[in-house]
């Protein structure tokens, strides 16, 4: 079969990829291993575990603060079976939209395991056969797969990565977590919130180390109180299933032992790129050192024409980042003259509050040696977070001392997750933090927040702080 452009993997860099060249008039073969599309993001990811932290905030809110509003329930309790069916069908549904999509732009799919012939040349071994396709460009989107201990074995009954975690057939009465990083402090905010006593090892001193401190030390605040224990600091020297228990031997930060047991240990340490399978060296292609694969500033591997997007080139490990890859492949191919800034796309922790960052972190500019002015304003001083309820958190706006123009900006609260898009903007077309202070919110929203951040960093100027 011979097509314009051949994409290996259907997760968000790879579908999305696959839909602009569509789009822009080339003929597309996709190629994914599994049935559904959608891969890591779709399937055991982003959305089944939205799902899981959506319905498990509603439990919670229902449990905690409902009575602050008013409203009385009795006999409040969970359905994990219900829950898990609703997350299962919130899968299927995206999957299946997916699938739509491919059909409405005519991208010819193909399930199995695609691998190299030649430079322009993939087989795909799939259950009806092999298939062979022939093409003049190739885009490599394979993503990711979670990262284990080399003294731990992932057995995916007591021990287990993020996807285990998604289906557990129970909700645990102790969880231990390896790694504060958004997978892991996302998914134990679903069981903490569930009634899971849930505890943290993490071999760095703060939680999200790859975020700004404060934001860090904000949430570590925040998750306290929903019973979260941390051991920051520690060092995991051994993990060990004993029946249906997992012990964790690990030295905290002052040296003590420490022997943790629980039901369930979550390995969540990160994840690494998934190459397997590709035969890479039937294209003249290596991985380097730590298993990406190295692009060029287009996203060209050495071999003209073969491209890769997504986890599998290294950086930020994000479904928006793939699919922005994949978008500028695609035009590059069509004969376009694309731009994409990786540090201007931003870092979302989709726990509660929820924690959002793009541009510079303080501890960037302080690094740097930058001169730079701060404007932090808390939600609770918002009457929009004080109506709902939700007072945790603040807004953080750094901009250049002598320009003004804003270089980062970090959020911790409600709807951070939302409200990092205006910080987006405001980067991209380089804007001053008078700018942004001098925009219109409405009120009362939690937007306003940004708003009086942006006030902050200018002078002091903060109306309602």
């Amino acid at each position: 079969m011979k097509v314009d452009v051949t994409v290996i993997g259907g997760g968000p860099g790879g579908y999305v990829a696959a839909i602009r060249c569509a789009q822009l008039g080339m003929s597309v073969a996709l190629v994914e291993q599994y049935e559904r599309l959608g891969g890591t993001c779709t399937n055991v990811g982003c959305i089944p575990s939205k799902a899981l932290l959506d319905s498990s905030e509603r439990f919670h809110e229902a449990a905690k603060s409902y009575g602050n509003h008013g409203i009385l329930l009795d006999n409040l309790r969970v359905d994990w079976a219900a829950m898990r069916a609703r997350k299962d069908k919130v899968v299927q549904l995206t999957a299946l939209g997916i699938d739509k999509l491919m059909e409405k732009n005519k991208i010819t799919r193909l399930q199995g395991v695609g691998r190299f012939l030649a430079p322009k040349r993939v087989a795909v071994d799939g259950p009806a056969g092999t298939t062979e396709l022939e093409s003049r460009h190739v885009i490599v989107a394979t993503g990711s797969k979670p990262l284990d201990l080399p003294f731990c074995r992932i057995d995916k009954e007591r021990i287990i990565s993020s996807t285990e975690a998604l289906n557990l057939p129970e909700i645990p009465k102790r969880l231990l977590i390896i790694g504060a990083g958004v997978i892991g402090l996302e998914l134990g905010s679903v069981f903490a919130r569930l009634g899971t006593r849930v505890e943290v090892v993490e071999a760095l001193e703060r939680c999200i180390p790859g975020m700004d401190s404060e934001l860090g030390k904000e949430l570590e605040r925040s998750l306290k109180k929903l019973g979260f224990v941390f051991h920051l600091g520690a060092r995991v020297g051994k993990v060990e299933r004993q029946g249906d228990e997992v012990l964790v031997e690990a030295v905290s930060a002052k040296g003590k032992e420490l022997a943790l047991k629980a039901d369930y240990c979550l390995v969540a340490i990160g994840r690494k790129p998934n190459t397997q399978g590709l035969n890479l060296e039937a294209a003249g292609l290596a991985t380097d050192a730590r298993g990406f694969l190295p692009v060029d500033g287009q996203l060209q591997t050495k071999v003209p024409g073969i491209y890769a997007i997504g986890d599998v080139i290294g950086g930020a490990m994000l479904a928006h980042k793939a699919e922005e890859e994949g978008v500028f492949v695609a035009e590059i191919l069509a004969g376009q003259k694309p731009a994409l800034n990786h540090h201007l796309i931003p870092g979302v922790v989709y726990t509660w509050p929820e924690v959002a960052a793009v541009g510079f972190s303080e501890n960037d500019l302080q690094a740097q040696g930058r001169a730079f002015k701060k404007g932090v304003f808390p939600f609770m001083a918002l009457g929009r977070a004080r109506a709902a309820g939700e007072k945790e958190g603040f807004v953080k706006i750094l901009a250049d001392a002598q320009t003004d123009e804003i270089l980062g900006v970090q959020m911790i609260g409600p709807r951070a997750a939302d409200l990092i898009a205006e910080a987006v903007t405001a980067l991209e077309y380089k804007a001053s933090a008078e700018d942004v202070a001098r925009i219109c919110h409405a009120h009362p929203t939690y937007a306003e927040a940004i708003k009086e951040a942006a006030l902050a960093a200018t002078g002091d100027r903060a109306l309602h702080l």
